[in-house]
């Protein structure tokens, strides 16, 4: 009946309201520096990969840094883009000055977390206050608040500090990790599904290509065979199963029917933020290059790409290992290219599809009743559960989450005692919480690797 025991639930709401209880204060959040999950593992010592997330979020925050330094550039499209420190990779620098590329949720707060990893490099020593010692490092950030979680806990200098300096070489973490610990995709079509972060590595010769992407796109990520890889469908979608497909009924493909849960107003909430690293030495103007070929290239992973909810941003990096003219740079930037494509595809997580039961389970209605009240999850998140007609009925007040739409109920069918669902297009889930006296202390929405955990109020 996919029911969940009392105490392991209690255990993990437990450690989720206490995080989410201290956002004023976020030095009582815990770091976590690792979660268990693939990795993409290469050899390659001139650059080094460290994550750190705060669960109670989740949120996180990824560092891709240079110990020995290098050369940059940069491109930046669509219409929401945050970005530190991206006008000094405009300047046409052919020298090594980058130490390390931050990629960040949080939205503009997340950019404290750039700060952070810059101000740990004078700290732990590496960097110091002298004119041409200064730490080098820029960073982007993706949007992962309103329609991915419920709370406000943003990635901070203190994150990205930790993120630093849990770096190690040759393994990159794929999918729910660091800065992709809560992103999602396909959201231009209504299908809200969880992505993540992704990489992917080639070389040729003594040539290495590395490509590392954040995927929170409103686009959909599509294979090379043009088929949608991850998508909740909509209900009237027949047999469609090819982006291109939907993109030749906009704007049918995005009415009610289609779309997203939530208002009619333009969600400027994602962002695909990348990185392609070399050890090719090619200069300013060669970076610049392999920065438009590649992020150009993305539009075919990832459509539609760059639009107007979007913020996009790649850095195109070398480490200045290798000279030479071969392979030439036309054919790097194509490798990239089909490199960042494996990237982004790396970058969904695995998830297991939640098919609820044919039957609803039968659960007292005095025992439904005891679930009714107001259940805190973030500073702007209260959800209302009553009871009517022998029903429970949840309701957000302020936006729309998943199955629950803005100032409409959302009937929760029983799965168990305590465990419930929305029979809409994503499935939202919700289990109670009680203690061992049986009181009701709080809610949890999706549990899970995505979990929200909410407290009740005055309970």
């Amino acid at each position: 009946m996919n029911s969940r025991p009392w105490i392991a639930l209690a255990a993990a709401f437990t450690t989720l309201i206490a995080g989410a209880t201290a956002q004023a204060d976020q030095d009582g959040l815990a770091i976590t520096i690792g979660r268990p999950g693939p990795l993409l593992n290469f050899e390659w010592p001139a650059l080094e990969i460290g994550v750190a997330t705060y669960e109670a979020g989740p949120t996180g925050v990824t560092v891709i840094r240079f110990p020995k330094r290098a050369a940059a550039a940069v491109d930046v499209r669509g219409a929401g883009s945050g970005t530190m420190m991206t006008d000094a990779m405009r300047l046409g620098y052919n020298y090594p000055w980058l130490d390390a590329v931050v990629l960040s949720g949080g939205s503009a707060y997340g950019l404290e977390a750039v700060a952070g990893v810059a101000s740990a490099l004078k700290d732990d020593g590496s960097r110091s206050g002298m004119w041409g010692d200064i730490a080098g490092v820029s960073g982007a950030i993706v949007y992962d608040f309103l329609g991915h979680r419920l709370n406000e806990i943003y990635p901070d200098k203190r994150l990205g500090a930790a993120a630093l300096r849990a770096a190690k070489p040759g393994a990159f973490p794929l999918g729910a990790q660091g800065a992709g610990r809560d992103v999602m995709q396909g959201w231009f079509f209504g299908c809200g599904v969880h992505s993540g972060q992704g990489g992917a590595f080639r070389q040729i010769g003594e040539t290495k290509i590395a490509a590392f992407v954040v995927v929170n796109a409103s686009g959909s990520v599509t294979d090379r065979d043009g088929n949608l890889v991850k998508c909740h469908r909509g209900a009237n979608w027949g047999t469609l199963t090819k982006t291109a497909e939907l993109l030749a009924h906009v704007p049918e493909s995005r009415d009610r029917d289609w779309g997203p849960p939530d208002d009619d107003k333009p969600s400027r909430r994602n962002t695909t933020i990348s990185v392609v690293v070399t050890n090719r030495e090619m200069g300013w103007a060669g970076l610049q290059r392999l920065a438009t070929q590649v992020h150009t290239s993305m539009a075919r992973a990832i459509q539609p790409f760059s639009t107007f909810d979007d913020g996009d941003t790649l850095f195109a990096v070398s480490t200045g290992e290798v000279k030479g003219e071969k392979p030439s740079l036309i054919d790097i930037d194509t490798v990239a290219s089909e490199t960042m494509w494996d990237a982004i595809l790396a970058s969904l997580p695995q998830e297991e599809d939640f098919a609820p039961p044919a039957t609803a389970a039968t659960v007292a209605p005095d025992l439904l009743a005891r679930y009714v009240g107001n259940y805190s999850f973030g500073p702007n998140a209260v959800m209302t559960v009553t009871f009517t007609d022998g029903q429970l009925w949840a309701s957000l007040s302020k936006f729309g989450f998943f199955d629950l739409r803005k100032g409409d109920r959302s009937r929760l069918t029983p799965l168990s005692e305590t465990d419930f669902y929305i029979a809409g297009r994503y499935k939202t889930r919700i289990s109670f919480v009680r203690d061992s006296s049986g009181q009701v202390t709080g809610a949890v929405i999706n549990s899970g690797t995505w979990a929200q955990a909410g407290a009740r109020n005055g309970g």
